[in-house]
């Protein structure tokens, strides 16, 4: 199963589109490279709920997963049988805690903890800024940010070192056009009492370009006379540089007196969209007026339309009661010394720790060296809402994974008395006409509505539950001996409380936990993979965050969904896919989708993480003796003898009458890994700029190809991609449009030209096109994108927000064409 489609918004500058008559290069946010075919991790597949079996980050490390692995071997039958037989996470809670008392176990923990250290190290610090530094050199100004922004979560406070990086991230932030944030980067740096004298004109100048560039022509000409105050007063500098600086000033003040030349020029399509009109129900919170909550024995919550709903009308809007970014295979595996020095950035880098937005100048924690984020509002909302009690626990949380973590912040958002009433009140519940609802009949999307998501305890195998068990009460052990129960419980006295809270609030823990493999929502984005600067970059799909959706959770599961979901930081959207009649059942797709995998594997897999077994149409359709093939690329093979459709399973025959070819199936599926192999070969080929050799490899795979797959396959459209992406990179436009309109003949058939992968494909056409100067035709390849994307995406999404640029751009511009000039295509 795979992850959903989201697409943050990158914090880069608008494009400054040019005047009427030239023809400018689109804004570099790459399209998403859509992998065509089996490649899918890369393919915006539906999004899961949380417990993806790929993500081991989200249970605890190795070494305590081995740890209790032993523990439960050594525990005898019948200790084992008592756990096999606990129903409730109160009473696996009540057998797990004393296993924990054991002085080896608390030893074990506090080494893992110190492993996964979240304090700050200043020894850290340096080592971060100069990776920073090799990769400002490099021309990796976003990476570079990303790396000054680490070494400042371990520097300390008012130190030369803090001032420095201030000053060298103001320098990445300038190069990435982020004037405005370049600014606030520039004050800290000189608002650091021991910022070295030798920055200060420097930094003072680099403000100066800032102003300039933004057209704050006063404040720049005062810049740039404190510019040369410092100059001609610092004798320290050397002469060389000094005489850099000093014809720096001097270009600057002559550009300073040419206002008109520092405007931008009006961007046609940058205006932001008007607000797309909603209105929530009053009844369920974050969802539009125009669904219902409905309520069945077999079916659980869910939620129908009430009245008929067009494609792309925005259903469901909210932001996650609690969420947690994932923080990367490579600093759990390595620790966090050696994951800090190896210079790989990650989730936490890049990410809000709160809204889960992009970062490029964080905030760091003043606590921990761990979390960051994206303003002083962020960071003072998480305080106040959840960091004050995870700040000194952040080792631990990071070894017991996302799930735990996730699990703790729950209860710190909602409250002590909140968990402590749904505690009590659970056992009532059977009695309520809709679990989860208010007495009057509300969902509101409060914790009620978290904490009435079914565990599904029973279904968990009893070594999961045994590892969940004793991972909440490591933690309940962790807050005892820190005495912060006392505070989450009300500050009441530890004396009078302690038990009965830790109690409590590690039942609710470990009650979330088990919810989160079944009703979590893995939260996913677009990362661009390849070199910042380049015209041809791919993205590769993420595992973001893992959060509490309470509206999302309503949504059940098809196969063939009639919704889309997408993210945008910790705010989900989800939207009608395609005409949605009154009274029918809104439905996503929790993973397994018609257009990826055969029923049988789709109900497998289903089974097997979220305990039941799909009865969707789509299954049930392909489950009949005449209905769909099994596999999406059944009767897409073709006869290398006479080309003719390929029919059979097992052993493949030519549906020719007059051709006797056959072949065992597992032959061409063969085939199809060589083939897949020889493409990323040649990706790895193309990153690193050969083009040639990527170019003789991939035409080599496409001769292949076509002696036995239909131009429909998957496989041939990967092919055709990765052609378009050598193409575009040699600068060959047109060459590489034929190759992505043959690629997206391939996905609209195998998803339909409504997908939101054939938009995707249509959003890299307009883009070649625009980049190609070929103004109709990239007019028309826009105009389609939009059509497909706006209803997955929404009309505020950042992808068409970019496409509304172009398109505005080229509009301008065919405008004040000669007709026989854009009958051609060419400018």
């Amino acid at each position: 199963m795979e992850p959903s489609l989201s697409r943050h918004a990158a914090a880069i500058p608008p494009p400054l589109l040019p005047l009427p008559g030239a023809f400018p290069r689109a804004r570099h946010v790459p399209p998403p490279a859509l992998p065509i075919g089996p490649k899918a991790a890369r393919d915006p597949p539906p999004p899961p709920r949380a417990g993806h079996a790929g993500s081991m980050e989200l249970l605890p490390v190795q070494e305590w997963r081995l740890r209790v692995g032993r523990l439960w071997g050594s525990l005898g039958p019948p200790r084992r049988e008592e756990f096999s037989r606990a129903r409730s996470p109160r009473e696996t809670l009540r057998l797990a805690a004393p296993l924990l008392r054991s002085p080896e176990e608390e030893a074990f923990l506090r080494r893992l903890s110190r492993r996964l250290s979240v304090r700050k190290e200043p020894r850290l610090a340096e080592p971060c800024r100069q990776e920073g530094n090799r990769r400002f050199r490099a021309g990796q100004h976003r990476a570079a940010a990303a790396l000054y922004s680490r070494a400042l979560s371990h520097t300390e406070a008012g130190s030369p070192e803090m001032a420095i990086c201030y000053a060298n991230r103001s320098a990445a932030l300038f190069h990435l056009g982020q004037f405005e944030v370049c600014l606030e980067d520039i004050g800290r740096a000189q608002q650091v009492g021991s910022c070295p004298e030798k920055l200060l004109p420097k930094i003072q100048l680099r403000r100066a370009e800032c102003l300039l560039s933004l057209g704050r022509l006063q404040e720049a000409a005062g810049a740039l006379c404190s510019v040369q105050e410092s100059l001609s007063v610092d004798q320290r500098l050397e002469a060389a540089r000094h005489r850099v600086l000093l014809g720096r000033l001097d270009e600057l003040r002559g550009g300073a007196g040419e206002e008109t030349s520092l405007r931008p020029p009006a961007a046609p399509g940058q205006a932001p969209p008007d607000p797309e009109p909603w209105e929530e129900s009053g009844r369920v919170s974050g969802t539009s007026v125009a669904v219902r909550l409905g309520f069945s024995s077999c079916k659980g919550r869910h939620l129908v339309a009430a009245k008929d709903l067009p494609p792309g009308k925005l259903l469901v809007r909210e932001a996650a009661f609690a969420s947690v970014l994932c923080p990367g295979q490579s600093l759990l595996l390595e620790g966090t010394a050696q994951a800090l020095q190896d210079g790989q950035l990650a989730n936490p880098d890049l990410h809000c720790h709160h809204c889960l937005c992009p970062l490029l100048a964080s905030v760091p924690c003043r606590g921990c060296s761990y979390s960051r984020y994206c303003s002083p509002a962020c960071a003072q909302l998480a305080w106040s809402g959840y960091h004050w009690a995870e700040c000194a626990l952040g080792g631990l949380l990071l070894a017991l994974g996302v799930f735990c973590h996730l699990a703790f912040r729950t209860v710190l958002v909602a409250g002590f008395a909140q968990v402590e009433a749904s505690v009590a009140q659970s056992q009532e519940w059977g009695t309520w006409p809709v679990p989860g609802c208010e007495a009057d009949g509300r969902y509101s999307g409060s914790y009620r509505a978290i904490f009435s998501l079914l565990p599904h305890t029973e279904r968990h195998g009893p070594g999961f539950r045994f590892l969940c068990g004793l991972s909440v009460a490591a933690l309940c052990r962790a807050l005892e001996d820190a005495g912060l129960e006392a505070w989450m419980a009300g500050g009441a006295p530890k004396s009078e409380v302690a038990p009965t809270a830790l109690e409590v609030l590690g039942e609710a823990m470990l009650r979330h936990i088990l919810q989160l493999q079944c009703n979590g929502q893995a939260v996913t984005t677009l990362r661009p993979s390849g070199p910042e600067d380049g015209l041809v970059a791919g993205s590769g799909q993420v595992r973001l965050a893992t959060g509490f959706f309470p509206a999302l959770s309503l949504l059940n599961h098809s196969c063939d969904p009639n919704t889309s979901v997408a993210f945008h930081g910790c705010t989900v959207e989800v939207r009608a896919l395609r005409p949605i009649p009154l009274g029918q059942e809104l439905l996503h797709c929790y993973g397994p989708h018609r257009c990826r995998m055969g029923a049988a594997e789709r109900r497998r897999q289903l089974l097997a993480q979220y305990f039941f077994e799909c009865h969707c149409q789509a299954c049930l359709e392909e489950l009949q003796p005449s209905g769909a093939p099994s596999a999406p690329e059944a009767g897409l093979f073709r006869c290398p003898a006479c080309q003719r459709p390929m029919q059979g399973s097992g052993t493949l025959r030519c549906s020719g009458g007059t051709c006797n070819y056959q072949v065992p199936e597992e032959d061409f599926h063969r085939r199809l890994l060589r083939l897949r192999g020889l493409a990323q070969s040649a990706e790895e080929l193309l990153e690193h700029s050969q083009l040639g050799q990527a170019l003789e490899l991939l035409q080599k795979c496409r001769l292949d190809a076509e002696s036995f797959l239909s131009p429909a396959h998957l496989r041939m459209g990967e092919i055709e991609d990765r052609l378009a992406q050598v193409q575009a990179a040699s600068g060959r436009w047109q060459e590489a449009a034929g190759h992505l309109r043959r690629s997206i003949q391939a996905v609209e058939a195998h998803f339909g030209p409504a997908s939101i992968e054939a938009g995707q494909e249509l959003f890299k056409l307009a883009q070649v096109l625009f980049n190609g100067r070929l103004a109709p035709e990239a007019l028309q390849a826009t105009q389609r994108a939009e059509a497909v994307l706006w209803v997955h995406l929404g009309t505020e999404s950042p992808q068409l927000q970019e496409l509304r640029e172009m398109r505005a751009c080229l509009e301008e511009l065919l405008q004040t064409l000669p007709a026989e000039d854009t009958s051609e295509g060419l400018l």
